[in-house]
């Protein structure tokens, strides 16, 4: 089963070449690959698939040395297969990104079963020959979600149809996908039109499609996000996962290409209260987090380049390091620094932030 859900198709603005760049898309159900990690830390991609898409995930396959437990039932290749599976997804992220020989054999078997193999590491399937030999034999698809899509155009700036909302930083990894990811359902609960459009690794496998944007050459970011989110119906709304932020010295450019190109109506600031300086910034010193009020005044400035109408309808919090007792005034303080909705998606729910999102 694909995971295609519109009846138009993802063609980028015109580009000056023969072949067009089209969005990888995977195959489901899925068996997860958890080879022999040790640890629930190194499996957030597999878990968040099981979080967010359990419906899709068939079973588990494990190593004898694997000491994470999905919850899914234990398969063998000819299980899955007999399941209905259609994919084998790496479900690990380990440090480095590199696939050990020891996994070698079990993905193997699943090629040669035919069963497509889905990688977010940085390692390339195709590095592997016998891999690659067990995929040609059968017809399966090596796929590595963190190759972007050939002859990818620049940006152009187009108005495009459409609404579109952008989950967006005071730091990276501050919950912009799983915002996104909480307002996609939260729409589709209310019986919208609505997609969710993945920029990142484990994002692609949730949704089982998109473009890895930090992948893509800088020129082309923008072209990449107005490509993954073209002209729609008017009444659709696509919710696009964040990279980065725009604040921060080593991944604002990613931010500003994705802000640009996404051409956002509507936009979300994410952000982790127990956070007092950019993450991965300590060997310069530490760059302090911006104030909310000037994370939000710094992404309009940018956002209402590409379209004036541009406006923030919600704070998302990962409020997972606060204290029950303190949510409340933290809450109280947000909101009446922004004027906004503010909530927790894990804790909350994030019904209050789009109530506010169609209310003009």
């Amino acid at each position: 089963m694909s995971l295609a859900k519109n009846n138009w198709d993802l063609e980028p603005p015109p580009i000056q070449s023969e072949a067009r760049p089209t969005v990888v898309s995977l195959k489901s159900p899925y068996l997860l690959f958890f080879g022999d990690v040790q640890d629930y830390g190194h499996a957030k991609t597999g878990l968040g698939l099981i979080q967010w898409r359990s419906e899709l995930c068939v079973g588990q396959l494990r190593l004898p040395e694997c000491r994470v437990d999905a919850g899914l039932p234990d398969l063998d290749v000819a299980g899955a297969l007999s399941a209905g599976a259609q994919s084998m997804v790496i479900g690990v992220a380990p440090g480095g990104g590199a696939i050990p020989q020891s996994w070698v054999e079990s993905l193997v078997l699943a090629a040669r079963a035919g069963l497509d193999i889905v990688s977010g590491m940085h390692a390339r399937l195709s590095d592997f020959p016998e891999i690659v030999e067990a995929a040609r034999k059968s017809g399966a698809r090596l796929i590595d979600v963190r190759t972007p899509p050939k002859n990818l155009p620049i940006g152009s700036g187009k108005k495009r149809s459409g609404k579109r909302l952008l989950t967006v930083g005071t730091d990276c990894a501050v919950g912009k996908k799983y915002a996104a990811l909480a307002i996609e359902k939260e729409m589709r609960a209310r019986g919208l039109n609505v997609d969710f459009r993945a920029t990142g690794q484990t994002g692609i496998m949730i949704a089982g499609s998109g473009v890895p944007i930090d992948s893509v050459v800088s020129d082309f970011v923008s072209g990449a996000a107005e490509m993954l989110s073209p002209s729609a119906p008017d009444e659709h709304w696509d919710v696009i996962e964040g990279q980065g932020s725009l604040s921060h010295p080593s991944f604002a450019g990613v931010s500003l290409g994705l802000l640009h190109g996404s051409q956002p109506d509507a936009l979300v600031l994410c952000h982790d209260p127990s956070r007092t300086i950019l993450l991965g910034t300590e060997d310069a010193g530490g760059f302090e987090l911006l104030s909310l009020s000037e994370s939000i005044e710094q992404c309009l400035g940018l956002a209402r380049r590409v379209n004036s109408n541009a406006r923030f309808v919600g704070v998302s919090l990962n409020t997972s390091g606060v204290e029950e007792t303190k949510r409340a005034a933290l809450y109280e303080r947000f909101a009446r620094e922004t004027g906004l909705p503010v909530a927790d998606p894990i804790r909350d729910g994030v019904g209050s932030i789009v109530d506010f999102a169609l209310s003009e």
